[in-house]
This record gives C-alpha cells, sequence and structure tokens, in this order.
C-alpha cells in the first residue's frame, strides 16, 4: 500500500510539473483509485507544501519551478484577480502560476465576483499593497468601457484574462489580453456537426455569461437561444418540443447536462435523435452520455498571461500592446456522431 501512494504522490507531482494543476476527478479516474483517496494525497504534500489545495484539486505552489529553469534577474510579484475560484477558473490559476514558477515570478491571488465594484475593490487592496508589480485581471466589462479606461489608468500594467476590450482606448498604456477564441470553438464544434451530416443546429447558452457574449458574436446560425443559470427544465422541454434541430450547442455544462436530462424525460435519444455538444468541458464527461465537448485551453490561457504581463514588464514600452487568442479543442465522445446512421431523425417538426 505503501508503494501505490508513493507512486500515486510521483504521478501527481508529474501532472503538476507539466499542466500546473490537477483535478481531484480527472486523477481519480486515470488512476483507478477513488476520490477521497486523491484528496488524502493532496492534503498529504500540501502539508509538507508541495502542492496548494483549491477546490476540486491541487496547483503548484507559485514558489516551486521545475530544476534547471531560469529565473529573471529581479523577483517580480504579480496580482491576479479572478471572478470565480472553483468552476472554469482553477485551471487557468494553475497554468498562471506554473508559468510564474518556471520564471521566479511570484503570484497574489484574489478571489472577486461577477460585480464591476467588487472588482475594482480587490484590484485597488493589491494596488495599495504596494507589492505587485504587474496585474492578471478577469473584471466584469459587461460592455462598459469604463472599466477598460480604469485598469489602463492603473500605476501598473494589466493583461485582460479571458477578457477583450470592445475598442482601443484613449489611455496612455493600451491594456493586454488573452483570451480562449471561443468563435473558432464554435467553428470547430460546427465542422464536426457537419462532417456527420448535421445542417439544423441551434445555439443555446448561458444568459449573463462572459463566454457566450463571444460565442454570439462568433454565431451565424438560427436565433440562439439564452437559458437562465441555473437552467429551467420546464422551459427545456418547451424549447426542445418546437425546435427543428437535429443537433445543439450548449453553453456551459450544467445547462448541456440539464437538456441531456429533459431529453431522456422526453424520450428523446442522444445522439440517434438529437446531436449535442456542450462548451466548457468541466463536467461533459459525467453526462448521460458522456458529452463531446469544446475545451477552452484554460491552463495555456493562465500561462501566456503571466508570460505576456512578465514581457511587459521586463520591456517597458518598447513593444506595442499585444492581444492573444488561443485555440480550444473538440473532446468527441458519444453525444454528437451515429444520427447520419438514423437518417437524421427529428423531433418538433
Amino acid at each position: 500500500m505503501a508503494l501505490f501512494q508513493v507512486q500515486r504522490h510521483e504521478r501527481l507531482m508529474s501532472e503538476l510539473q507539466q499542466h500546473g494543476a490537477v483535478r481531484v476527478s480527472e486523477l481519480a479516474r486515470d488512476l483507478g483509485v477513488s476520490e477521497l483517496t486523491i484528496r488524502r494525497d493532496i492534503a498529504a504534500l500540501a502539508a509538507r507544501n508541495l502542492v496548494t489545495r483549491v477546490h476540486g484539486g491541487a496547483t503548484l505552489p507559485s514558489r516551486v519551478r521545475p530544476a534547471g529553469r531560469p529565473r529573471t534577474s529581479k523577483t517580480l510579484t504579480v496580482g491576479m484577480v479572478v471572478p470565480s475560484l472553483d468552476f472554469y477558473w482553477p485551471p487557468i490559476v494553475g497554468g498562471a502560476r506554473a508559468a510564474a514558477a518556471a520564471l521566479g515570478v511570484t503570484v497574489q491571488l484574489r478571489g472577486s465576483t461577477y460585480d464591476p465594484d467588487e472588482d475594482r475593490r480587490q484590484i485597488g487592496r493589491l494596488i495599495e499593497a504596494g507589492e505587485v508589480r504587474g496585474l492578471l485581471l478577469a473584471p466584469s466589462l459587461d460592455g462598459d468601457d469604463a472599466m477598460i479606461d480604469w485598469i489602463g489608468r492603473l500605476p501598473v500594467p494589466a493583461v485582460l484574462v479571458e477578457r477583450q476590450p470592445r475598442r482601443w482606448t484613449t489611455v496612455s498604456k493600451q491594456v493586454e489580453w488573452v483570451r480562449s477564441d471561443h468563435a473558432l470553438g464554435l467553428e470547430i464544434a460546427l465542422h464536426h456537426l457537419h462532417e456527420h451530416g448535421h445542417r439544423r443546429i441551434g445555439l443555446l447558452v448561458s444568459r449573463g455569461s462572459p463566454t457566450s457574449v463571444y460565442l454570439l458574436e462568433g454565431w451565424q446560425g438560427p436565433a440562439p437561444v439564452l437559458l437562465d443559470d441555473p437552467p429551467d427544465r420546464r422551459a427545456i422541454a418547451g424549447l426542445l418540443g418546437h425546435h427543428n434541430c437535429t443537433a445543439l450547442i450548449v453553453h456551459s455544462d450544467p445547462h448541456a447536462m440539464a437538456v441531456a436530462q429533459v431529453c431522456a424525460e422526453e424520450g428523446i435519444r442522444i445522439p440517434e435523435d438529437l446531436a449535442l455538444i456542450s462548451y466548457d468541458d468541466e463536467i461533459a464527461h459525467l453526462g448521460e452520455p458522456p458529452l463531446t465537448a469544446v475545451r477552452p485551453p484554460k491552463n495555456h490561457v493562465g500561462r501566456l498571461a503571466v508570460e505576456l504581463i512578465v514581457s511587459r514588464l521586463l520591456d517597458g514600452d518598447r513593444r506595442p500592446a499585444r492581444g492573444m487568442l488561443v485555440a480550444p479543442e473538440l473532446v468527441v465522445r458519444q453525444s454528437s456522431f451515429g444520427s447520419e446512421r438514423f437518417g437524421l431523425s427529428r423531433f418538433g417538426s
């Protein structure tokens, strides 16, 4: 038993060194043990200051760096403010910490909410402490340019994470950004469905989600449907009863799983009657059937954000401001193919 524990710890640390973060559910599935066992392993490693425990997993402490990787000549401290420390954001934080560790940079993490006033408070506290030389921010924008202008006038440079300014601003320091290319993710999902014969494809998105804004900008199909959060199963049932689609793309995972559950209750077979693709891939593998999903490159977004802010701190204003889009990937599971074998049967016609 002790040998197995050592092997698990080695595997866990190896995953952290490679990705910057691990998830309890994924590691338990890969190693064939219970999630409780993995949580105990993480607790044991955290007690030795080898990992940092986060909701649902662990990240690499910012002070740890892979052997042989160079440090910057002077230690930098970067502040990071994200709207959530559980759903969606842990892989981004993990990627940021991994990149920071490799560069000898310290990350001060603060959790906010999806509220602009709280964002300003958390950012202000980091600035007032006088320890951070740069910021990684994911503020609530809601189409309000005032937040971008305010960030651009901060005394330290900032990089937006999974956010993008709507326009060029008149402030002296243009705000840089790194985000997932959600429009491309949507295009990848559509291509996959087209390959399997689907032409009547609908889009359902979570109302008020920042990701939904980018998905709606990239959508050129029939009018998308906005779903409340949490999803209303009666509304979904009514929607399915009147839709004439053979495939749906649904953001986010909880909404896609709610759609799948309503389909099961209404006798709509997935994928025989309706192909289904989720957007996020947080819990899509837990669906019944497991859901094909677009997976945003969260870990890489976090890594690139750190590299971009460090580049800005080292280079100053000698280079122009940059914006970076990172391509998502499609994880194909059982919910999106097979309909063509049944002649694309449809419902609600």
